[in-house]
């Protein structure tokens, strides 16, 4: 099996596949993971086959631009790989990570389970992708691409949400980040991710408290 051929096959069919799609879930979206993947599993001690892979496949197909659908994704991955002759192991284990690696996912507390070092590397460089300079750039993307309100002072942030009403969420994007994005430091892996996480979470902080006081006019 040559890896560094398949990783390289991997790469030209996600950017095929994700050509079109919303900006803050496109190629370069993967692109950042995948680098921020590499950054991490240097200091772990992790299959780097499995996470690259898992980053580069990991947003294939998004749920959220699928009416929900959370098996398109792993299909999509599982027969890309067969079609490249990786082993079902690591098919397995990749296709694992795309399943369990999502924010929301987190929130079901009824669902199976499934940890192991490589999806704590790639969840750790995904979430790094949704905070900081970045993270907010993604998150008002998002926030124009579903015609959101910005802020909204009367709508308060929900902090404690099951994984379908996060789903169904609709409020404004303001919102979003004291439901998810300024939570996410706290629930980082490892060490590296902690320590860049950090960092990004300070300048989100400074971001919000500039964009309340312009909101309610600079003193």
């Amino acid at each position: 099996m040559n890896k560094k051929a398949i990783l390289n096959a991997t790469i030209e069919f996600v950017k095929k596949e994700l050509k079109n799609a919303e900006g803050g879930h496109d190629w370069f979206h993967i692109a950042r993971v995948f680098k921020n993947t590499v950054l991490i599993a240097k200091d772990e001690n992790v299959d780097s086959f499995v996470v690259s892979l898992a980053a580069l496949l990991h947003d294939i197909a998004d749920p959220k631009f699928y009416n929900g659908d959370e098996t398109i994704g792993p299909k999509i991955a599982t027969e890309f790989l067969q079609s490249q002759n990786v082993s079902q192991p690591i098919i397995n284990h990749v296709v694992n990570i795309i399943k369990h690696i999502s924010y929301k996912n987190s929130l079901d507390t009824t669902g199976e389970k499934f940890t192991s070092k490589e999806l704590a590397v790639v969840q750790d460089a995904d979430r790094l992708d949704a905070i900081g300079a970045i993270g907010i750039a993604r998150c008002f993307n998002y926030g124009g691409f579903k015609n959101r309100t910005l802020y909204d002072p009367e709508i308060l942030p929900k902090l404690e949400m099951t994984k379908e009403e996060y789903k169904k969420s609709d409020a404004p994007t303001i919102n979003h980040f004291y439901e998810k994005l300024l939570l996410l430091k706290d629930q980082m892996n490892t060490v590296t991710g902690k320590k860049i996480a950090a960092q990004r979470h300070d300048f989100m902080e400074i971001y919000l408290k500039q964009f309340q006081e312009e909101w309610d006019g600079l003193k």
